[in-house]
């Protein structure tokens, strides 16, 4: 009698993880594009635009939405130069928050502050095309002004005015610190804002689109984007990773403990490491790379006492790469890079709002251009029919 034959085996498909919508597309965007080999702003490609573009011009790109002429650009800085000025009630008023507040976050006060910005802002309850552009020219000019603001007062220093001989990176490291920066160190700046500007749907960015779609306005919407980008997952990785470089550093000083046992010992206790890994990236953030360069250059220009955070950094690099197969993003190198340029770190993450409320802005005005108001939804997981 002939044996049956077995049924094959059913093959399941592995379930895939949509916790926090990963793997998910939720809507069409024309002004970015993220794969694991490019980052694309408006058709052009990020090694293309870090190497060839100004962050001015790459603002321009973004939020009016296509490479300017010469001649735009030159009227495209002009204007955004003659709109940094913030009026003195705004800055009294922040500075009385400031004052008040001496332990809050830069992130948490730059939030009140843009929502201080709305309240003298005559087209903030606009969503009209033109008004929401002339919005955007107005955000990218002031937020610099406002971080310089923050800091002095915090450093119970005067707060400066923003110097139109400098351009908008320039500018931003003169009103933080006081000091006009080296040509490098203002190529290095306007590097990083070029490579923060914009990066699709991500958490700040999704945020910024979910408030925009209940038709609320421009400022409001930033708002949330800046709340969102305060997070450590999110925005405040590049001050994480900074500050856990500081800790090998010290835990390392003098030869009592090597960074290889560091790095085991933070396995071992299962400490987030900040500046590695990434949700869309799988192979490395090619951003990453592309600020290395240029903050080891300023480094190696400086001496040993500026290299030597590059030198740990690559060995706390290589060892998270050979055991853990997790590359670093582009807020590791950032870390280093903004430390030894003398910028306080938590400002870090404002300068990441100076860079992306470029991206920012022009997600809002997509999405209030083709509006419909974004509301998905849950799968409930608690009980049913309870009586009261």
């Amino acid at each position: 009698m002939a044996t049956a034959t077995p049924p094959s085996p059913v093959s399941v498909a592995k379930p895939v993880d949509t916790r926090g919508l990963a793997n998910q597309v939720v809507g069409e965007t024309k002004v970015c594009a993220v794969t694991q080999s490019e980052l694309i702003y408006r058709g052009f490609e990020i090694a293309d635009l870090a190497e060839n573009a100004t962050f001015e011009g790459v603002a321009h790109l973004v939020i009016v939405g296509h490479k300017p002429t010469a001649a735009e650009l030159a009227a495209f800085d002009a204007e955004i130069k003659g709109m940094r000025a913030v009026e003195k009630t705004v800055i009294d008023q922040l500075a009385a928050v400031v004052k008040a507040a001496p332990h809050a976050h830069p992130m948490s006060l730059l939030r009140t502050g843009v929502s201080i910005l709305g309240h003298h802002d005559k087209e903030c309850e606009s969503n009209a095309p033109d008004a929401e552009l002339r919005k955007s020219k107005r955000l990218l000019a002031k937020i610099p002004t406002l971080i310089g603001a923050i800091q002095r007062t915090i450093e119970g220093k005067p707060v400066l005015e923003p110097d139109n001989s400098l351009g908008h990176a320039a500018n931003l490291m003169w009103l933080m610190t006081g000091r006009k920066p080296s040509e490098l160190e203002a190529r290095i700046m306007d590097v990083s804002l070029i490579l923060y500007a914009e990066h699709d749907f991500n958490a700040s960015t999704f945020t910024c689109r979910c408030i925009a779609s209940t038709e609320a306005d421009m400022h409001s919407a930033v708002c949330g984007g800046i709340g969102a980008l305060k997070g450590p997952l999110h925005g405040g990785a590049n001050e994480m990773a900074m500050e856990m470089l500081k800790d090998v550093d010290r835990d390392c000083a003098g030869g009592k403990m090597t960074p290889e046992a560091w790095m085991q010992r933070a396995f071992a206790e299962k400490r987030k490491l900040m500046g590695f890994g990434h949700r869309v990236y799988k192979n490395g953030d090619h951003r990453a790379g592309i600020l290395r360069r240029w903050g080891l250059k300023l480094a190696e220009k400086m001496g040993p006492d500026a290299k030597k955070w590059f030198d740990l950094g690559d060995k706390v690099q290589a060892i998270m790469l050979k055991d853990k197969n997790i590359h670093p993003n582009v807020d590791f190198p950032c870390g280093m890079t903004y430390f030894i340029m003398g910028i306080p770190v938590p400002q870090y993450t404002p300068i990441f709002v100076a860079a992306r409320i470029t991206g920012w802005c022009a997600h809002i005005m997509e999405q209030h251009q083709n509006n419909r108001i974004i509301r998905p939804l849950a799968e409930y997981q608690g009980p049913m029919n309870l009586k009261w």
